[in-house]
């Protein structure tokens, strides 16, 4: 009978207590285990296949949890998470109430660091170094696992800078297999492209340049020589630096074949690798896609415009126009400050550019957002993708603080439109020429127009700024939303027995606001209630408050959105029915009115 070598390590201790030769089975078994949990809970695939003999090792080697191991955005850790405890209910990955889908503090001792963003385990790691030489703790090992892409990072870089002049007992591996999300890009994927190939003399070496005792490359899939190799960086002192190759997707051939697409593949055949396709006959078109046909024939009537993305071409659907038209789409890497400045530099030579960046991501780049954009009122078009509530990656991807952050800044017009015809008409009023940057949030997922491509494609209708829409009146109380969640009113009061008394209106324009419909509201209801798929703090709400408070109103507001808490992960409508904006919750309050 053939051993089940996995079922048998509840944590690295237990790893530990195996022979060498044993554990290419252990690698064999949580590949297998990863690709029949990921085939049905869904979740992200390739990545955690292809440092399976990686993350073996480094647990097999070192005494983690008293050494600390930071992985670097953690989309690569689902084997650590199955070898540190969590084995027994890794099948809740992702879901509500079950494990996060990326390391976290507060889950487990072996989640030294909480990650979601790329480029940070450098810093971190090198904070825990420090400290454990302040603290006199010199035997204690530091470790941070970066990816090729998020290397290329400024914060990645400004790690590497400072801890080439430290005494820090920090190990960097970075595991390049050429691919972030997408296909690595820029002059560093070259040089590492080069050093793989034997192509760049050792003495040229720029990690080494930087003062780290440099290794590599080697086989990140050749167990015991990685094994051999971390036992001798073990006893280096100082900044070291491993440089292994590996393959994405490694050990399901589909996923090697086609690592963008098996990225997080959603549902699949764990025994074949095919993905189960689900019918998209008749379905609302999804909103990136909206933006990426609708900026390909913008850009092809007009030779000003320009897109801009970090690192997310598919995932923003800017790949559209970086197909046809190459030498205007640009994706500059992980490298949200830059994404923005560059936009500001190419905006003050009269060209029109649409800077796609998820809105969890933006925040990256607050500052750019703030000096380099807004304060020389340069009329940059940020297009913030996956705005709300964004389901399973949870609290590090949630794009629910956007407009609070925004709010704050002058000059820039937010909106956010309530279905795929506002999306693409504001993407069409903002080339005609705006005086201001401007910020246009919309979710992640599908619309609400199952035929918007054929009847409503191409046909623009220029948008007025700062203008708001009466949707329905009523008797009683008025219903004031942003952006889709608007749809999740529509279908309530449809659905309330008391429909007639219940007004609703569309600000798709929360700055500036639309004084003179406010004005009308408030003088014509007693009761009104506004709703955002945004944090309540600071929000389209609070924005409704202080016109209120200006004005001296006395109207009972209720601010409805997202708590002032970091919501976890689960699917969008579990989430909107803890934050209670989902339908039935609306359904429920209307009843009230």
């Amino acid at each position: 009978m053939k051993s089940n070598l996995l079922s048998n390590i509840y944590n690295p201790a237990d790893l530990r207590l195996l022979s060498e030769t044993q554990l290419p089975e252990v690698a064999q078994e949580l590949r297998q285990f990863i690709i029949d949990i990921v085939s049905v809970k869904e979740g992200h695939l390739g990545a955690s296949l292809g440092v399976i003999e990686l993350t073996i090792a480094l647990h097999y080697v070192f005494n983690t949890p008293n050494d600390l191991l930071v992985w670097d955005v953690g989309h690569q850790a689902y084997g650590h998470k199955i070898l540190t405890e969590r084995r027994e209910n890794f099948d809740t990955n992702r879901q509500l109430n079950g494990i996060s889908g990326f390391p976290k503090r507060s889950e487990s001792i072996y989640d030294t660091f909480g990650v979601g963003h790329s480029s940070t385990s450098i810093s971190a790691a090198l904070g825990m170094a420090i400290a454990s030489n302040l603290k006199g703790d010199f035997e204690k090992q530091h470790i941070a696992v970066i990816g090729d892409a998020s290397i290329a990072s400024g914060m990645a870089f400004e790690g590497l800078n400072h801890a080439g002049v430290t005494n820090a007992n920090l190990l960097v591996i970075l595991n390049d297999n050429a691919i972030g999300i997408d296909p690595s890009v820029g002059a560093l994927k070259k040089y590492l492209t080069a050093v793989k190939e034997g192509k760049n003399p050792k003495k040229n070496n720029m990690i080494k340049s930087l003062n780290f005792d440099y290794s590599g490359p080697i086989d990140g899939h050749d167990l015991p020589n990685l094994i051999k190799e971390l036992n001798r960086l073990k006893n280096i002192k100082g900044p070291k630096f491993l440089h292994i190759v590996t393959t994405k997707g490694k050990g399901l051939q589909q996923a090697e074949e086609n690592q963008v697409k098996y990225h997080a593949p959603g549902k699949f055949d764990a025994s074949t690798g095919e993905i189960i396709l689900k019918s998209e006959e008749n379905l609302p078109p999804k909103y990136q896609d909206v933006f990426g046909l609708t900026i390909l024939d913008l850009a092809k009537k007009n030779e000003k415009i320009i897109g801009i993305t970090p690192a997310m071409p598919s995932g923003s659907s800017l790949k559209f126009m970086m197909d046809e038209i190459p030498e205007r789409a640009f994706d500059v890497g992980i490298a949200e400050q830059h994404a923005v400045t560059l936009a500001a530099g190419m905006a003050t030579q009269g060209m029109i550019v649409y800077c796609n960046i998820y809105s969890t991501f933006l925040q990256r780049a607050y500052d750019q957002v703030i000096h380099d954009v807004a304060l020389q009122d340069l009329p940059v078009i940020f297009c913030l993708d996956r705005a709300g509530l964004v389901g399973e990656d949870g609290a590090t991807h949630h794009g629910v603080f956007d407009i609070a952050y925004l709010r704050a800044i002058p000059n820039i017009i937010i909106y956010a439109p309530i279905n795929e015809i506002a999306l693409q008409n504001i993407l069409y009023t903002a080339q005609l020429g705006l005086n201001h940057p401007i910020a246009i949030r919309y979710p992640r997922g599908r619309g609400v127009i199952a035929n918007w491509e054929v009847e409503n494609f191409g046909h623009y209708e220029e948008v007025k700024i700062g203008q708001a829409f009466c949707l329905k009146n009523g008797t009683k109380a008025a219903v004031l939303s942003t952006g889709t969640i608007g749809n999740n009113v529509i279908l309530a009061i449809n659905e309330s027995e008391n429909k007639d008394a219940i007004a609703h209106y569309d600000f798709p324009f929360i700055n500036p606001l639309d004084t003179g419909m406010l004005l009308d509201v408030f003088s014509n209801y007693d009761r009104i209630i506004t709703i955002e798929d945004g944090t309540v703090n600071g929000g389209f709400g609070s924005a409704i408050l202080e016109f209120s408070a200006s004005n001296n109103f006395k109207n009972k507001i209720e601010v409805l959105g997202i708590p002032g808490m970091f919501i976890e992960h689960g699917t969008v409508n579990q989430l909107q029915q803890l934050c209670k904006i989902d339908v039935k919750s609306l359904i429920n309050l209307f009843q009230t009115i």
